[in-house]
């Protein structure tokens, strides 16, 4: 047992000195442009294997996966992509949609000449690869969504963090009419209203997903643990994974649990779903 620990600890530190040298997001040995229904995307490549497609969540971009993509790399062929108006990808003049960002996602499967892949999103992220499976099926084989809400209000996220992201989209448009240059508060502005007024996807929705999900989010997220509940029950090929103790930043916080629950569901086949129908 102690040397199982031993390996196991070295192997998650030898993970994290690798990411702590590649500048994720910003490595130019990995990223490259590519341009997405008329917008400029970057995006980073690295590893071998099956293509497997990383989706951010609202406020980061691809360096908000050094904590995965050294991880995945080792077995698969990862594509972190930068959604329009975050990292360094343009941003257009179009208000910012979910049903927008997974469109550029399809196509950035396309464009790429990939025939299916894996998709692991967080949060906003994972709304976005939920759309992929609604809308796009034929491109994907599995998805890992990871604290994904249907709609905005305080049945699906905690009273507190609407009026969190309210404020900070009210002090976004401050700023702008103060012609503060501190921060790219428009961006911040689309950002936050984003999440204040986005998504809107039905049950209805959701069981046109034909392809396996794995729906996981923490017992201390930001996601009503029922309304996660609610998402798993609407899609028939779906399995749920609530993490003890953990909040939404999980992926980052602790890695190694994080990466071996969904490389897991990744890697074997999907089960049945005798028990639940």
């Amino acid at each position: 047992m102690k040397v199982t620990l031993l390996l196991i600890w070295l192997s998650v530190t030898s993970l994290h000195l690798h990411a702590q040298e590649i500048p994720y997001g910003n490595n130019p040995a990995a990223g490259k442009y590519i341009v997405l229904n008329g917008i400029r995307h970057y995006y980073e490549t690295y590893g071998a294997g099956p293509a497997l497609l990383l989706i951010h969540g609202n406020g980061t971009a691809t360096k908000g996966w050094k904590t995965q993509i050294p991880y995945f790399a080792q077995k698969y062929t990862v594509y972190a992509v930068d959604c329009r108006g975050r990292g360094k990808s343009d941003m257009g003049t179009d208000t910012l949609t979910y049903v927008q960002q997974a469109e550029d996602m399809a196509a950035f499967i396309r464009v790429m000449h990939l025939d299916s892949v894996n998709i692991i999103g967080k949060s906003d992220g994972a709304i976005v690869a939920l759309l992929m499976g609604i809308y796009y099926p034929s491109h994907i084989k599995k998805i890992v969504a990871f604290s994904a809400n249907l709609w905005p209000d305080s049945t699906a996220l905690y009273d507190s963090v609407i009026h969190k992201i309210h404020l900070d989209r009210l002090a976004a448009e401050e700023k702008i009419r103060q012609k503060d240059t501190s921060d790219n508060w428009e961006m911040v502005r689309q950002r936050m209203r984003l999440m204040e007024f986005q998504p809107h996807i039905t049950a209805a929705d959701l069981g046109r997903i034909a392809v396996p999900v794995l729906v996981i989010s923490g017992d201390r997220d930001v996601i009503r643990e029922e309304h996660t509940l609610f998402i798993y029950k609407s899609i028939r090929y779906a399995d749920l994974c609530f993490l003890p103790g953990e909040k939404h930043e999980v992926p980052k916080t602790n890695p190694a649990l994080f990466n071996l629950l969904t490389d897991k569901f990744l890697s074997e086949p999907f089960r049945d779903t005798s028990m639940r129908y």
